[in-house]
């Protein structure tokens, strides 16, 4: 459990560091480059992680895996709704949508959700009581 919280842990702190998204002209952005908001309360989560991991509590571990889940969900469709309404002074609709395609999501989003899984599949160790004879 300690060394599996640990993993996730780390898997999450290294995603919010991989690019995210790519906007064309500007470049690749990170979790700080998106939202710094955001970023502060990801990395809230991966120290509640880490706190868990280190004082062996299985459910801490599990409820920054849930919460980096949530994060990640409400980061995603921010970006989405973001990037359709940047672009909604065009009055063409296909137009729009070439606009807002052209921003991309990264491959950090995979290591972000490979961390989240680590940490949500963490279970409490199973206590042995052997009767002494």
């Amino acid at each position: 459990m300690r060394a599996q919280g640990i993993i996730g842990s780390a898997l999450l702190a290294a995603g919010g560091m991989c690019p995210l998204m790519h906007i064309p002209i500007i470049g690749s952005w990170n979790y700080f480059d998106i939202d710094q908001r955001l970023a502060i309360a990801f990395y809230v989560l991966v120290l509640i992680g880490f706190i868990g991991a280190f004082a062996g509590k299985a459910a801490l571990i599990k409820t920054a895996g849930w919460g980096g889940l949530v994060l990640m969900l409400i980061t995603l469709a921010g970006i989405y709704f973001k990037a359709h309404d940047s672009f909604s002074f065009l009055h063409f609709k296909k137009l729009v949508s070439f606009a807002a395609g052209m921003v991309t999501y990264k491959w950090g989003w995979f290591v972000i959700g490979a961390g989240i899984l680590i940490l949500v599949s963490v279970r409490k160790p199973k206590v042995v009581i052997v009767n002494p004879v």
